[in-house]
């Protein structure tokens, strides 16, 4: 999608341009250092390293209406060694919309982790956008299941839906649930570079769970951000949650799932 861009814009991302072309070490690159009369890289060289034209790259700098593609945009980024914060910069500045990252990017960061660890007893885990989790704290294992005692293909919240069996008993509103988390996987398959990860799962579940292979029929799709679980749990009894789910910053193919308890009654009240 081809955003417009005013003036000032042009002029910034050329800006911004420069000052990352100017602290790159030319070293690095496998160039000599030699007499220059700016730091970093020269244009040329940022434009032969990304596979574009001297003149194109330059009238980029210069701020000039072009329309740059996603594809050089990212190449770019790649030679000026732009983190996630800036290399987002990079596009919000441009007239691209930056591409949705890789759905089933590895690593969950260290910060992340001890964050999900630190909230118990709040249960929470980290999910990645085919619904795969990535990390979790023990709060949530005693909820459901010990995630850590399952191969890592196990551990999907879709699958365990469906081929979990205490999930049916233990989820109040299983099929309500159910449905939902197959319309959150749809729309965000839907955005996924490699579908094919989300077709394995499709393909598996269509033949094990006569449910999933109806339901995926249906079109619907929506997110689950926010909204109300009821669980009949073997020892705690009849519990409510409000689950919240959060995008970390810099990583749209994450969220982080958080159960907080709403109300909790003996099993003689449910």
């Amino acid at each position: 999608m081809v955003k417009k861009t005013t003036s000032e814009q042009r002029r910034e991302l050329g800006a911004f341009l420069v000052s990352r072309r100017a602290r790159l070490n030319p070293q690095d690159f496998g160039m000599q250092q030699g007499a220059r009369r700016t730091p970093g890289l020269r244009r040329e060289e940022v434009a032969v390293l990304a596979g574009v034209s001297v003149s194109w790259y330059t009238w980029l700098e210069q701020g000039r209406e072009i329309k740059p593609s996603a594809d050089a945009l990212q190449r770019i980024a790649k030679v000026l060694k732009l983190n996630r914060i800036e290399s987002s910069h990079l596009f919000a500045l441009s007239p691209r919309e930056e591409p949705v990252p890789h759905p089933l990017a590895d690593g969950v960061s260290d910060g992340l982790k001890s964050l999900v660890r630190a909230i118990d007893p709040i249960p929470a885990y980290v999910r990645n956008a085919r619904l795969d989790i990535l990390a979790w704290n023990d709060a949530i294992a005693d909820l459901f299941i010990d995630y850590g005692s399952l191969e890592p293909h196990e551990r999907n919240t879709l699958r365990l839906l469906f081929l979990y069996r205490p999930y049916r008993t233990q989820i109040l509103d299983w099929e309500l649930m159910a449905r939902g988390m197959i319309s959150v996987f749809r729309a965000s398959r839907a955005h996924a570079q490699d579908k094919k990860p989300f077709d394995h799962l499709i393909e598996e579940l269509s033949e094990k769970s006569p449910e999933f292979k109806e339901w995926w029929l249906d079109t619907e799709v929506k997110g689950m951000g926010e909204g109300s679980k009821r669980l009949l749990h073997p020892t705690s009894g009849h519990i409510e949650f409000t689950y919240v789910a959060l995008t970390p910053e810099g990583r749209p193919d994450l969220s982080l799932v958080t159960y907080i308890p709403r109300h909790v009654a003996c099993d003689s009240q449910s």
